[in-house]
């Protein structure tokens, strides 16, 4: 890897935290927007010879996935010369012939989506002292074949030209990506089958854009404006998301003062946001602004006001992702030393990072923070794709306070049917893990003790990950939630 210059100008400006930040801390405000463009660069290692429009991957590891007889694969997708998509492939360890594709993507924007493979819910989880693997029996590929996408071209393992600044642009390469995927000669039997996106954090911006990107290429490819293969979408699901900034950033007031566990910070400090929020030409003007104009400038405005006058100093002394522990929270454990060191052995061309700067400077100059999913959200839902929004309760930086004041804004199909429809307890082995409401193909869901990364953790004598493998299989069944 290429160390310049301007790389160590932007790790000096970049900080992503210790542990488990997804999300970038910019002059020390989390979510901030870069001051200078310093940081714009391409790819700062050497790109290896790729085979635009194909795949290129390594069978059967034995990293990660030990279950005997379950296939994967690791590599990358070259979207051209100078892009390419690493993904990594898990088939399920039961019926894999017949089970339904779920892609993963996390967030940032920018960062890996590794860290949903091995910090949340896939075949192995990373050990406290980060040194190995352990194997999880609540992995979501028990019932599903798993994708884990880094994406955009960057991000993780990915590499090649940095030209994604926004949802939109990301969802076109990534629907790419799933061309070359499935018309691949190993993954041709999966064309056709279920597709689901699973994502969290900003994949409250990426999962209904990708979702309703998706829904608009199949029917282009029926109208014949387009060439391609029908991705058949019939689930989507985001945990702890950011969709509708107008409606969740006040809420970060709310979970701030009155959450299940304690308050973050002083009646003082929550006044001062209070006004930051409303005063004239503040953090309300400002989003209302971005929505009205859908201007970059008056967009990235926004977030940079926002974040440092609401979000930052609401959280006090507490961990963003999980309020139950000062900051920095040790948990979940890094991943970084492990993933470089197994990196040769999984067919990665580059050095892994958790977030990388320059993807995510691209979408702080185009404003993608604050701008508005819930339109493409409700496409989705009212397309009859089965969606479930869910959250931890224990997570401040995408509150449940201000992702359930977005589902409750939401105007679909089934708005009556949800707002008359009261929360039941939902039970995994008898022991209630949190709380939910079903509404025709929609779901919400409130986990309890869970932080951002929701199946992460644990809540009673249910084991890690437990409570949102019960979600996720029931979701991936086309069933509404069910308490068991």
């Amino acid at each position: 890897m290429r160390l310049s210059y301007i790389s160590v100008i932007a790790a000096a400006i970049f900080s992503t935290g210790a542990y488990a930040g997804q999300i970038p801390v910019i002059d020390g405000v989390i979510g901030g927007v870069p001051r200078t463009t310093a940081t714009r660069r391409p790819a700062d290692f050497e790109v290896a010879a790729t085979t635009p429009g194909k795949l290129r991957a390594i069978e059967n590891s034995g990293v990660c996935e030990t279950t005997p007889d379950v296939f994967q694969a690791s590599g990358y997708g070259d979207l051209t010369s100078t892009k390419s998509i690493w993904f990594w492939y898990f088939a399920a360890r039961n019926n894999s012939s017949t089970a339904p594709l779920a892609l993963w993507f996390n967030g940032g924007p920018g960062s890996s989506s590794m860290i949903g493979l091995f910090q949340e819910h896939g075949p192995c989880r990373i050990t406290n002292d980060s040194s190995s693997v352990t194997l999880n029996p609540y992995s979501w590929n028990n019932e599903a074949n798993m994708l884990y996408i880094d994406q955009p071209v960057g991000v993780g393992f990915s590499h090649g030209k940095l030209d994604v600044g926004t949802s939109l642009q990301a969802a076109a390469d990534v629907w790419t990506f799933m061309q070359i995927f499935l018309n691949d000669t190993r993954f041709t039997s999966l064309q056709g089958r279920k597709l689901a996106i699973w994502t969290e954090s900003y994949g409250g911006h990426y999962g209904p854009t990708f979702a309703a990107y998706f829904l608009s290429q199949n029917a282009a490819i029926d109208a014949g404006s387009v060439s391609g293969l029908k991705l058949n979408l019939q689930v989507l699901g985001i945990g702890n998301g950011l969709t509708d900034p107008l409606v969740q950033y006040p809420e970060y007031i709310t979970y701030a003062g009155n959450n299940p566990y304690h308050p973050l910070v002083s009646s003082n400090v929550i006044s001062s946001a209070q006004n930051a929020f409303t005063c004239s030409g503040c953090c309300r003007d400002l989003i209302q602004s971005c929505y009205n104009t859908n201007s970059s400038s008056a967009c990235s405005n926004a977030q940079n006001f926002c974040n440092k006058h609401i979000l930052v100093p609401l959280v006090g002394p507490w961990d963003v992702y999980y309020v139950l522990s000062k900051d920095p929270d040790p948990y979940p454990p890094s991943i970084t030393h492990y993933l470089n060191g197994i990196a040769s052995q999984i067919g990665a061309e580059s050095t892994w990072e958790e977030t990388n700067s320059s993807v995510y400077s691209n979408f702080a100059d185009t404003g993608d923070w604050m701008r508005n999913s819930r339109p493409d959200l409700e496409t989705v839902i009212n397309a009859n794709i089965r969606t479930i929004i869910f959250d931890g309760d224990a997570d401040y930086i995408l509150n449940y306070n201000g992702v359930e004041a977005m589902v409750d804004a939401l105007q679909t199909q089934f708005t009556t049917q949800y707002h008359n429809t009261p929360f039941q307890n939902y039970t995994v082995q008898g022991q209630t893990a949190g709380q939910f409401r079903n509404a025709g193909t929609f779901s919400y869901i409130r986990i309890y003790g869970a932080g951002h990364e929701v199946p992460a953790y644990q809540f009673g004598t249910l084991e890690r990950g437990q409570a949102a493998a019960q979600m996720f299989t029931q979701i991936m069944a086309n069933q509404s939630l069910t308490s068991m």
